[in-house]
């Protein structure tokens, strides 16, 4: 039996609906906000994870990639003809300040090329050359070893609120990575 909308079955369950929505008004809302704030954070905080992960992984490869080039390059590279400048890896001596440009010119975007600190240390190993250092000591057979620092600041202060000295910056985490290998020219 069909009834017009007028009719007083309709007035009641409009009415029922009415009644029942009342009581509820409002909280749907208020856990959709608290659930959406424990998502964001959870998300940003998964950003910033992700981008503590990238600079760790470029400071981790700057540091093999800048010994690499140091061993290519060593004290005697230019005798035999293999520092011909033909490639980024055979251009020169390995003096520090030829190593910390190669670092700072292959930085990626994201970092800030301004607070790497790049070490180099010149060392002789057992059954090498006695005399060890710096050019013109890097003989091959010593070692060279590269470290690599980078201070990492998190976008959001609820990650983690701890600072520390890293190198003449201060930041929340400080990211080295050192890498050592053998001359070989």
């Amino acid at each position: 039996m069909l009834r017009a909308p007028g009719s007083r079955l309709s007035a009641r369950t409009g009415a029922t609906r009415v009644r029942r929505l009342n009581g509820e008004s409002g909280a749907a809302l208020v856990e959709y906000a608290l659930v959406f704030m424990l998502f964001m954070i959870m998300l940003l905080g998964v950003v910033d994870f992700c981008r503590a992960l990238y600079a760790y992984h470029f400071v981790s490869n700057m540091a093999r990639e800048a010994t690499r080039w140091a061993i290519v390059n060593g004290q005697d590279c230019a005798g035999d003809g293999s520092c011909n400048g033909t490639s980024p890896m055979n251009n020169g001596p390995a003096t520090r300040a030829n190593i910390r440009s190669y670092v700072t010119n292959h930085t990626p975007l994201g970092i800030n090329a301004a607070n790497l600190e790049t070490t180099v240390i010149w060392a002789s190993v057992n059954n090498g050359p006695t005399t060890c250092g710096a050019p013109p000591n890097a003989f091959p057979g010593c070692t060279v070893e590269v470290t690599v620092t980078y201070p990492f600041d998190f976008l959001y202060s609820f990650v983690y609120k701890g600072r520390r000295r890293c190198g003449a910056v201060t930041a929340n985490v400080c990211l080295s990575s050192t890498s050592e290998m053998v001359i070989a020219h």
